[in-house]
């Protein structure tokens, strides 16, 4: 399996246990009626919960970036130590991300994004070039 490939999908499995995480916070914040109902009047969560929630909601928006990158740099046959390199990295970055938002880690939560994102965009350009 191309290391790009297998990046893929540890950052699935990333997102599995940010779901899980997120639901179970949650539940303990409404209980299992109030989570399994259709959430249109939540009472107040948890600065935890909300924090988890946002994470997922960012891995959410950034996935299919990557899920892009990586499409884009097999398909092209442009698959380097430099793509794995990233692809790497944005494993990396989206696992600290997770534990940097959720515990308020300013500025590095921000700054690990920004290695994520960066790693992410230069797999782009190496399927071009």
């Amino acid at each position: 399996m191309p290391p790009e490939l297998l990046a893929l999908a540890l950052v699935a499995v990333e997102h599995a246990v940010l779901v899980f995480w997120s639901q179970t916070l949650l539940t303990r914040d409404v209980g299992m009626e109030g989570n399994a109902g259709p959430r249109d009047a939540l009472p107040p969560l948890a600065e935890d919960t909300m924090r988890l929630r946002r994470a997922l909601a960012n891995h959410t928006e950034n996935f299919p970036l990557f899920i892009g990158a990586v499409v884009c740099v097999l398909l092209s046959d442009s698959a380097s130590w430099f793509t794995a390199l990233c692809a790497a990295i944005y494993v990396i970055a989206r696992g600290l991300y997770i534990p940097a938002y959720k515990y308020g880690w300013a500025p590095w939560r921000s700054m690990i994004f920004t290695a994520g994102f960066l790693a992410t965009a230069a797999m782009y350009v190496a399927a071009v070039l």
